[in-house]
């Protein structure tokens, strides 16, 4: 769905990062989670220093994007916003109990089994990759989310989607995944690879994908 001013559903976003957290800053995930029910949105873009300031911190506590609110409810944390966008399409979440608790499940999942482990090795490949603990430490982690990768793995098997249809649950598995930063560690889980690569060519992906990225201005440096 394009944004449009007069949504009810507001999400906020930076004006600016820099070019390697472009296409990745957690806004994408409840943009994305729109795109997929059909719902339409409006964009709330944010500098740094506003983030940081008391008023938005009534919002948002920890200063981050994305924030949420709409018509009834306003939250932080991208995955619960998925949960209430999710809510409100049967696309996104089973209206069932058993479905709709399953989702929640890997919803969790995804945010406390597999990201804390990828995002380990991130901030080694990405902020510390030259940093001497870092090069000690990195085998460990590496060892660590191969084993988290493997139980992930072993679960989806052969399904295209964590619970056979795409779910809310899979913008934030994919997301998660899509963060990896060893190239050769997701090589050794094809179905976990194809999973991702299948997750991120849904139009609805690059959509939002394609929102967040015309978002940012140009990098003030260069220009």
């Amino acid at each position: 769905m394009p944004i449009d001013p007069q949504s009810d559903i507001e999400i906020t976003g930076f004006v600016w990062v820099p070019d390697f957290a472009r296409g990745f800053v957690r806004d994408l995930r409840p943009r994305w989670a729109c795109e997929e029910a059909g719902l339409s949105y409006r964009e709330r873009l944010l500098d740094f220093d506003t983030a940081k300031g008391a008023d938005y911190r009534r919002e948002q506590p920890f200063g981050q994007v994305p924030a949420y609110r709409d018509a009834e409810v306003q939250m932080f944390e991208s995955g619960a916003m998925v949960l209430r966008i999710a809510e409100r399409s049967e696309t996104l979440m089973p209206r069932d109990a058993a479905g709709r608790c399953r989702v929640l499940t890997w919803v969790t999942a995804a945010l406390n089994s597999v990201e804390p482990f990828v995002f380990d090795l991130v901030n080694i490949d990405t902020f510390n990759k030259d940093a001497e603990w870092a090069r000690l430490r990195r085998p460990q982690v590496i060892e660590t989310l191969r084993g988290r990768l493997g139980d992930l793995s072993g679960w989806l098997g052969d399904r295209d989607y964590l619970e056979g249809d795409f779910t809310a649950a899979d913008i934030i598995m994919a997301t998660v995944l899509r963060e990896v930063s060893d190239d050769a560690l997701m090589a050794e889980f094809p179905n976990l690879l194809a999973y991702r690569t299948r997750c991120i060519e849904r139009p609805a992906f690059q959509r939002a994908l394609d929102a967040q990225l015309a978002s940012f201005a140009p990098d003030p440096i260069a220009a």
